[in-house]
C-alpha cells in the first residue's frame, strides 16, 4: 500500500510551483474554460513527474489553477494509487503480488529484493535511492512475475534477474525493459503458436 496523506507532516514544504507555467496552460487549454477542474489529474502527474511526489501545497496550487476548493483536489489524489502523497525515492519498485504473479512466484521477488535493499516493503533506503510497495494487479499477468518500477515494466522475474535491474539502476545504468527472457508481448513460453511463417520471418521466437 502507498504511504498515506500526512497533510501536516514535517516533511510537507511550505510553498510549491510549477517549472512551466506553459506545460499548466496546455493541460489546461485541453477543456473548456468551465470545466478546468478536468484538468486535476493531469496536473497532479505533471506535479509528481516535476518533484516525485505530491505534496499538499502542490495539491492547493492546483485548485487554485483549476478554480476548486483544495479538498476536491485531495480527494482525487487520495483515491488514486498512482499518485505518490509521501517522499518516496527516486526508483519506486512496485511489487505485483495479486494472484497470477502469485502464483509464478513473486513472493520469492519481494524476499531477493528485500534482501539485496536490506529494507522492507514501504521503507525507502538511506541513500533515497529505492522505495518499495507492495500493489495490486498492474495488468501484465501473461508475463509474471513482474515489477513496475517508475513507468517501465520488468517482466518474467526471476529472483537473479531482478537483483540485476537493481544492481544496474544504483549504478546509473539503464537495465533491458519488459520481459528479461526476451519474450515478445504476450507469446507463449514455447514460442509463437500463430502466424508463424510471421513470427519466423521477424525473427521472433526463433
Amino acid at each position: 500500500m502507498k504511504p498515506k496523506f500526512e497533510p501536516n507532516a514535517d516533511y510537507q514544504p511550505k510553498d510549491f510551483s510549477f517549472k512551466s507555467q506553459k506545460k499548466v496552460k496546455d493541460i489546461l487549454a485541453n477543456y473548456p474554460s468551465n470545466q478546468a477542474r478536468s484538468g486535476i489529474m493531469p496536473l497532479l502527474d505533471l506535479a509528481q513527474r516535476q518533484e516525485g511526489w505530491i505534496s499538499r501545497v502542490a495539491m492547493d496550487c492546483i485548485a487554485e489553477a483549476v478554480g476548486q476548493p483544495p479538498i476536491k483536489v485531495y480527494e482525487v489524489a487520495t483515491f488514486y494509487t498512482m499518485y505518490n502523497l509521501a517522499p518516496v525515492g527516486k526508483y519506486l519498485v512496485q511489487l505485483c503480488t495479486t494472484t497470477p504473479c502469485w502464483l509464478c512466484g513473486s513472493a520469492a521477488i519481494i524476499e531477493a529484493v528485500e534482501t539485496h535493499l536490506e529494507i522492507k516493503v514501504g521503507e525507502s533506503t538511506k541513500d533515497g535511492l529505492f522505495t518499495l510497495l507492495e500493489v495490486e494487479c498492474l495488468g501484465a499477468c501473461v508475463n509474471a512475475p513482474m515489477v513496475q518500477i517508475n513507468d517501465n515494466y520488468y517482466e518474467d522475474l526471476t529472483a537473479e534477474s531482478i537483483v540485476s535491474i537493481l544492481t544496474a539502476l544504483a549504478a546509473g545504468k539503464k537495465p533491458s525493459i519488459g520481459s528479461q527472457t526476451k519474450r515478445v508481448g504476450s507469446m507463449a513460453l514455447s514460442g509463437p503458436t500463430s502466424l508463424e511463417k510471421q513470427a519466423k520471418k521477424a525473427g521472433v521466437g526463433s
